[in-house]
C-alpha cells in the first residue's frame, strides 16, 4: 500500500498536469478515504501534506480546495517586461512628491539641524522633537501631550512595543478577526494569545469585547478605528465614545492603530476620548515615504516609562537621522504637502475601481488607499491570488488576514495606490474577467 507521500505526489501531479484546476474542491476526507483504500488517518496525512505544500488550503465547514493551477498555455495578459502589476503593498507616491521631498532633503542636509541626526538619540526624541511631532498628529479637539510622544525604529516595531508592555506571554489580547497580517505574526512570538472579535459595518463592537472580556480576561485590545486594512470601515463617533466607556469601566489598555487616519484627518482619534486608556501608533512610513519607516506612539502617562524600556529592551528604537529628518518634514509643512496629494490621489484611484469593478462589489471607503474585493463561487481568495499573479498581477487573499485559520473569507484585498492609474486600470479589468470567467465555468458545472 503506497505512503501518504506518494499519494500527496501523486495528487500534487494531477494539480500540476491540470487534473485537478485551481479552486476545485477535494473529496471529503472520508469519502476520499474509502475511495482510496486507504485508513482516514492516512487520508488526513496526505491532506496536511498537500497543505504543507501549498498546493491546498482547507476551511473549516467548506472542505479542502486547490490553489495551484497549470501554468497558462495562452500569453498573458501583463507584457512580461513591465514586471508584476504590485495590488499588495498598500503605499501611495503621487506625481511631484519625489521632488518636492528631494529638494527639501537638500535644503535639510545644509541646514545646521541635520547634525541631529549624527548624534545618540533616546526613545523619546529631544524636547523639540516630541514638540514637532505632537503638532504634527494634532487635529481638531485633540493635541498629544509632547511629554507621552515617543519615537520607535516604524510602524511595526511600535505596536510590537505596545503589544509586549500591554500583555505578558500566554495573556489574552482582542483583535478584530480579519486584521493586519503582522499583528499576528508578532503576538505568536511573544507568546500572546489573539481572541478574535467579530466585525460589522463599523468595525469591532465594544459589546464584543465586553463579552470577551467577561469570558476570560483580557489584557489589552488592539484595532483599526479608521479606514481599517483590509475592509475600509470606520468607527462612528458613537461607536467611539462607546469603546471610551468600556476601557474606562474595565481598565482594559488598548492599541489604536492609526496608520491610515492621515486619510481622514477630520476624525478624531480614539486616544483622544480615552487618553488613560489608549496607545496610539502611527507612522511616517504611509504618510510620507516607505523610505522614513519612524513610528510614532502617544502612550498614557502612566505608560511612558515601561513603553521606553520596552522599545529599548526590544532593540525597537528610532535612528537618529529618521527622526531627524522625519520631524524635518513634519515641520517644514513638506509632509503635509505629501498627504494633501494622497488624500486627492486615493479619491480618484477608489473612483477608478469603482467604475471597473462595480460599487456594488467593491467594500470600500473613497478615502482609503486599499479595497475589499470578496468574491462570488466558485473562487477563493487564495486560488483566486494564485491565478492573478499568474496574470502579472499580486494581490493579497483574504486568509492572509483572518485571525482565527479555520476561518478563510472569499475576497482579497486591492492595494490601490502603488502602480500608475494606466497599468491599475489594465490591472482591474483583468480581475474583473477573472471573476466572470470564473462565475461562467461555475454555470456550466
Amino acid at each position: 500500500m503506497p505512503d501518504f507521500k506518494s499519494i500527496a505526489d501523486e495528487i500534487a501531479g494531477e494539480i500540476a498536469g491540470g487534473a485537478l484546476r485551481s479552486g476545485q474542491k477535494l473529496l471529503p476526507l472520508r469519502e476520499f478515504a474509502y475511495r482510496r483504500g486507504i485508513a482516514p488517518s492516512t487520508a488526513a496525512r496526505v491532506y496536511r501534506e498537500l497543505k504543507r505544500r501549498g498546493l491546498t488550503a482547507g476551511e473549516i465547514g467548506r472542505g479542502t480546495f486547490v490553489l495551484n493551477a497549470p501554468p497558462r498555455t495562452d500569453p498573458p495578459l501583463v507584457d512580461p517586461s513591465v514586471g508584476l502589476i504590485d495590488l499588495e503593498l498598500v503605499a501611495s507616491w503621487p506625481e511631484g512628491c519625489e521632488a518636492l521631498l528631494r529638494s527639501s532633503l537638500r535644503r535639510w542636509a545644509a541646514s545646521p539641524s541635520s547634525e541631529a541626526a549624527l548624534r545618540p538619540i533616546s526613545v523619546a526624541g529631544t524636547p523639540q522633537f516630541r514638540e514637532i511631532a505632537a503638532a504634527f498628529l494634532a487635529r481638531a479637539k485633540w493635541l498629544p501631550d509632547p511629554a507621552k510622544i515617543l519615537f520607535a525604529g516604524n510602524g511595526r516595531q511600535a505596536i510590537a512595543a505596545a503589544l509586549s508592555t500591554l500583555a505578558k506571554p500566554g495573556e489574552r489580547v482582542g483583535i478584530e478577526a480579519i486584521t493586519y497580517p503582522v499583528v499576528k505574526g508578532i503576538a505568536e512570538r511573544l507568546g500572546v494569545t489573539l481572541v478574535p472579535l467579530d466585525l460589522d459595518e463599523q468595525g469591532v463592537s465594544a459589546e464584543a469585547a465586553r463579552e470577551a472580556h467577561q469570558s476570560t480576561r483580557l489584557s489589552a485590545v488592539y484595532f483599526q478605528p479608521t479606514l481599517h486594512s483590509p475592509l475600509g470601515v470606520s468607527m462612528s463617533d458613537l461607536r467611539r465614545r462607546e469603546w471610551a466607556r468600556l476601557l474606562t469601566d474595565t481598565g482594559i489598555m488598548a492599541i489604536e492603530d492609526g496608520i491610515y487616519t492621515f486619510l481622514a484627518p477630520e476624525v478624531l482619534p480614539l486616544a483622544a476620548l480615552a487618553p488613560d486608556q489608549v496607545i496610539y501608533v502611527d507612522s511616517l512610513s504611509k504618510r510620507v515615504s516607505p523610505g522614513l519607516t519612524v513610528g510614532l506612539l502617544v502612550a498614557p502617562r502612566s505608560l511612558v516609562q515601561s513603553l521606553s524600556v520596552t522599545l529599548r529592551a526590544g532593540a525597537w528604537s528610532a535612528a537618529g537621522a529618521s527622526v531627524a529628518l522625519g520631524c524635518h518634514w513634519m515641520n517644514s509643512g513638506d509632509a503635509q504637502i505629501v498627504m494633501e496629494r494622497k488624500r486627492a490621489d486615493a479619491l480618484a484611484r477608489q473612483a477608478l475601481a469603482r467604475e471597473i469593478l462595480g460599487a456594488d462589489r467593491l467594500c470600500a471607503d473613497s478615502r482609503a488607499l486599499h479595497a475589499w474585493l470578496p468574491l462570488p463561487e466558485p473562487w477563493r481568495g487564495e486560488s483566486f491570488a494564485a491565478q492573478a499573479l499568474r496574470r502579472g498581477i499580486a494581490v493579497t487573499p483574504g486568509e492572509a488576514f483572518a485571525v482565527s485559520p479555520g476561518y478563510a473569507p472569499g475576497a482579497v484585498r486591492l492595494a490601490l495606490g502603488s502602480p500608475g492609474l494606466e497599468a491599475l486600470g489594465s490591472a482591474l479589468q483583468t480581475l474583473r474577467d477573472m471573476i466572470g470567467e470564473g462565475m461562467e465555468h461555475h454555470e456550466v458545472e
